[in-house]
């Protein structure tokens, strides 16, 4: 059964972003997929830090994106870029650890003027990882995602259907490759 696993590069797990990384993963696995979280913050800061490329937590996390068909990366927009978090960790994986695999990227921002960062921030790392197969990024304004009191979400209806385009997108490229 294929594999994807959602890298997230969010500095909390109570933020928007966590809502549309619970949206791809709720979408996914009704559609028969097997799905992986992978949140950087679970890393030991000094692992990522100190680039520790052999401590086990790095390990770990770079065998579970070894082991998937396909990578989902989120984050959000800092300073019109992919948080630093994320860069972190992305710094720690295989030169070509992205290879052969069918990659999604995905950012959260808060202003329309961060639209391009998937294509001019994210996009050039995640190739310099190997990513050739990259499905369309997604881009969210975070007022698109609201969080209740009780940490659940409501994602405004725009912003699902691009979502969901770019899950089934996703979903489809996976059956195609499995196919092959």
């Amino acid at each position: 059964m294929a594999k994807i696993v959602i890298i997230s590069g969010g500095p909390s797990k109570t933020t928007r972003l966590k809502g549309i990384i619970d949206y791809a993963y709720n979408f996914l696995s009704e559609k028969g997929l097997t799905v992986e979280e992978l949140h950087v913050i679970d890393i030991p800061a000094e692992d990522l830090i100190l680039a520790k490329y052999n401590s086990e937590a790095i390990l770990a996390a770079n065998a579970k994106v070894a082991e998937a068909d396909a990578v989902i990366v989120a984050s959000q927009v800092y300073k019109a870029s992919f948080t630093g978090i994320l860069k972190t960790y992305l710094d720690l994986l295989p030169q070509k650890g992205l290879e052969n695999k069918i990659v999604l990227p995905l950012m959260l921002g808060g202003t329309i003027s961060h639209l391009l960062a998937i294509d001019y921030s994210l996009k050039p790392v995640l190739s310099s990882l190997g990513a050739q197969n990259m499905i369309k990024g997604v881009f969210t304004l975070d007022t698109c995602i609201e969080r209740g009191e009780d940490g659940s979400t409501t994602i405004e209806q725009e912003a699902k259907d691009r979502l969901e385009k770019a899950f089934t997108d996703l979903a489809n490229e996976i059956k195609k490759q499995t196919v092959l």
